[in-house]
């Protein structure tokens, strides 16, 4: 599946990525967001969720482990597994009641619950890159790589305005 970087960005073009994907996913999927403290995994998430229209003041999973939203008929399933200390963990969190048929999983941490955790379409994967942020786009599936195809014009934008 391909892949899809961008180097060195900033806060704003961060939220612009995630501006730019969203429409993609109204009809739900699964975000695995990953990579150090810090990173942006919650900013993207944040400007992700404002983008596809979610109102509610949109709160770090960090210590409730899971935050829910709906928007439009989209469940949305915000989880940030820092916390989790193995797979065995997650299971009280009653994912399983989350089966509506369209819902979005955007997934902080998503190494601490392998297998227990539902499989990525996409993995957005962030690293510090002094000031600002690399990120780097995994399609996992057939969804994640059409997604892809979306932020590829972002890519090709802010390639021909660099200049």
């Amino acid at each position: 599946m391909p892949d899809l970087s961008f180097v060195a960005i900033d806060e704003p073009a961060l939220a612009r990525l995630a501006h730019t994907l969203a429409p993609a996913l109204r009809d739900g999927g699964v975000v695995h967001l990953s990579g150090p403290l810090g990173a942006g995994k919650t900013t993207f998430a944040r400007a992700l969720l404002g983008a596809l229209g979610v109102q509610a003041r949109v709160k770090s999973p960090t210590y409730s482990l899971i935050e829910s939203y709906e928007c439009d008929g989209l469940g949305i399933q915000h989880l940030d597994l820092y916390r989790i200390a193995g797979a065995g963990e997650v299971e009280w969190l009653g994912l399983r009641d989350y089966a509506a048929e369209r819902q979005l999983w955007l997934i902080e941490w998503p190494e601490r619950a392998p297998g227990v955790i539902p499989a990525a379409d996409l993995v957005v994967h962030l690293a510090h890159a002094g000031e600002s942020r690399d990120v780097r786009f995994a399609a996992a599936t057939a969804a994640g790589s059409a997604w892809l195809k979306v932020l590829e014009v972002q890519r090709e934008t802010r390639s021909s305005t660099a200049g």
